[in-house]
């Protein structure tokens, strides 16, 4: 089945977080029906019987076409290793975590914290170097997982400390250069700046270090003068201890076992209210004859 570069596109909305957000809070998503109908003859999902067999079909059309987007890679990711290797009960994922002025793919903790860069097919390199610069000051280990169009270019821009993985044309992950972790590279203060304050707060309560009671327009520069003494070690230590309470996944175990493995990912990264996952469980399970209608 041949598709367009435009069709293609907008299949890629499907998994966009505007539909997941409208099937989670209304139950129903217009704009769902209307990229299904102009991604697809009617002969494409005439056969699937709910609106998860229609996510997992177009799914299966884009994990092995040539111009993947950044959620293909975060679903490989999500199913390969955190799932995979790890569980959401040993390990936590964070997507678009900012550091500094960029904003990091995907963040996995677990004993360790392991950032992830994607650059797909779509992907330019062109602020790849900053990217792993400013990386690097918060993380231990930084990874670059890309395609092979985008491969001999990432191996000779990064440095032999900085992992690579590919994403096969079959969707396959592989480790084309292991990840040195080096956590006496890390700025306390760069960690400082991408944390909440609470979870700051929590970092020194762990290292033994009391809190000044001072008010809130004072308490940044507080913890500055304190993150600025520790050693980036421990901090990385604590860091990982902290972020895997306050960023804890274990709650949406049950909603991933409702969900189409293609939602995964989705279900992992798009925050929604614990109150609307049976609406969006409800939404994945409506006949599809019927969810062409919505809207």
């Amino acid at each position: 089945m041949a598709i367009t570069a435009s069709k293609m596109a907008a299949i890629s909305r499907l998994f966009s977080s505007t539909v997941f957000r409208e099937l989670a809070t209304k139950g129903r998503s217009s704009l769902f029906a209307r990229l299904l109908r102009e991604s697809f003859q009617s002969d494409f999902y005439r056969n699937l019987a709910c609106v998860g067999d229609a996510f997992d079909a177009a799914f299966e059309v884009l994990r092995y076409g040539r111009c993947r987007d950044e959620y293909i890679y975060k679903a490989a990711l999500t199913h390969r290793v955190l799932l995979g290797t790890h569980s959401l009960r040993t390990a936590c994922m964070m997507n678009e975590f900012r550091v500094g002025d960029c904003k990091a793919d995907m963040v996995i903790l677990n004993g360790t914290a392991t950032v992830y860069e994607i650059k797909s097919e779509r992907d330019s390199l062109t602020r790849l170097e900053r990217q792993i610069e400013a990386y690097k000051r918060v993380f231990p280990t930084v990874v670059v997982i890309t395609g092979e169009n985008h491969l001999e270019s990432v191996l000779s821009i990064t440095s032999p400390d900085v992992g690579v993985m590919r994403l096969s044309n079959r969707y396959q992950i592989s480790t084309v250069r292991e990840a040195v972790p080096i956590p006496e590279r890390i700025s306390s203060l760069a960690v400082l700046d991408a944390i909440r304050i609470d979870e700051a707060k929590e970092i020194l309560q762990h290292l033994g270090i009391s809190i000044p009671t001072v008010p809130n327009t004072l308490m940044r520069s507080v913890l500055r003068a304190e993150f600025a003494k520790l050693n980036p070690v421990e901090v990385h230590i604590e860091m990982t201890r902290t972020l895997k309470r306050s960023r804890n996944l274990v709650p949406l175990t049950r909603l991933i076992e409702q969900l189409p493995s293609s939602l995964h990912a989705a279900a992992l990264s798009v925050p929604v209210r614990k109150s609307d996952h049976d609406r969006l469980v409800g939404a994945v399970n409506t006949r599809l004859r019927e969810a062409l209608a919505w809207g």
